[in-house]
């Protein structure tokens, strides 16, 4: 009898252990469970200078704010990043809003590594086999990094860096100063204009009807920063001194630090109906 009591206490918290894990896993696979966006298409095209403030994108609606990369395991992002998307029978049309107090860009020629900048990027997959990919990355400069992944790298491929995004548009606005450490900025903003023509598969035009989807994602890189002598220097490890990793916040939580699990990505729904608030 005292044996079968000491047997039983000691299941118990094992099995409660158990339950408590389960239900965390439960709790995180749905936090990073892809999310959704509907595009409606666009009443007229919006003028791409860097600020969604067209009538068009009023009817637009934003989506929810970015989160760490690996979801609720991670606190949310000190600052807001979101992205609302339009459409018409030419260009996809995005607009993403960074909250940033420090607005910093170095580097401008195209095709560099942007995410050694603090940057916005797109990843997109038009027929969802999470195979063939676009990526479209852009600083607070409007320099672009656009490529092609015929697969993740996880299944060996390698970037295909001559592609570009033929015929895109893309306008930085900023809201404050670009590399003045002695003031408070407020955002940047981003506009980009993705011509159905430059997402071409196997040399045919990814062009959506209604009801389409595609997979997408966003993400925002944030390098934690110091100033010294009047300009922003990206805070280091003392042990080896080399640059802290950065933020990696996104709209769709992917659970692990890599983008390029496209299978992991939201879902774009295209509408053909107007936007409309």
């Amino acid at each position: 009898m005292h044996r079968f009591i000491t047997c039983k206490s000691s299941i118990r918290p094992i099995l409660t252990g158990w339950l408590f894990l389960f239900s965390t896993v439960t709790v995180w696979a749905q936090d990073t469970a892809p999310l959704r966006y509907t595009c409606y298409r666009s009443s007229q095209p919006p003028v791409i200078d860097g600020k969604p403030d067209e009538a068009a994108w009023s009817q637009a609606s934003w989506t929810s704010d970015f989160v760490d990369i690996e979801g609720s395991r991670q606190p949310r992002p000190p600052l807001r990043t979101r992205v609302k998307m339009l459409w018409d029978e030419q260009y996809l049309y995005i607009a993403a809003e960074l909250e940033e107090p420090h607005i910093w860009g170095k580097l401008l020629q195209h095709d560099t590594i942007i995410f050694h900048d603090n940057d916005f990027e797109v990843f997109i997959d038009p027929d969802g086999d999470t195979r063939e990919y676009f990526e479209i990355e852009v600083n607070a400069r409007n320099t672009i990094f656009d490529l092609f992944m015929p697969r993740p790298y996880s299944e060996g491929a390698h970037a295909l860096m001559t592609w570009d995004a033929k015929g895109m548009r893309t306008a930085v606005h900023i809201n404050g100063t670009l590399n003045q450490p002695d003031d408070k900025d407020r955002s940047w903003t981003v506009e980009m204009a993705i011509p159905f023509t430059a997402l071409h598969l196997l040399g045919v035009p990814m062009v959506p009807g209604n009801g389409t989807v595609w997979r997408i994602n966003f993400s925002r890189v944030e390098w934690d920063t110091d100033i010294k002598n009047g300009q922003y220097i990206k805070k280091t490890n003392p042990a080896t001194g080399k640059p802290l990793p950065e933020h990696n916040w996104v709209w769709s939580p992917q659970g692990v630090i890599n983008m390029h699990v496209p299978a992991k990505w939201g879902y774009l729904q295209f509408s053909t109906q107007a936007a409309a608030n």
